[in-house]
């Protein structure tokens, strides 16, 4: 099935103007490499170091978290 892809991608381009084809060429050469390189994610996540420096977070709102999701804590 892919070489049918293939045709058709060459029938598309054959049938693009001229003056078209160089701004074809860049978004197909970007798209490309945008997909290769999601598939080549590892699945392992970044540090998210550093997301909440500066923010300020209210205690009671953290105790309330805490409570929530380990509700057998401080009984």
């Amino acid at each position: 099935m892919a070489s049918t892809y293939k045709e058709k991608l060459i029938k598309e381009i054959e049938e693009t103007p001229q003056e078209i084809i160089p701004k074809l060429y860049e978004m197909m050469h970007h798209l490309r490499d945008e997909l290769i390189q999601k598939a080549k994610m590892s699945g392992k996540r970044g540090s998210l170091k550093g997301i909440w420096k500066g923010s300020l977070v209210d205690e009671k709102l953290f105790s309330d978290a805490k409570s929530s999701l380990f509700p057998y804590e401080g009984k």
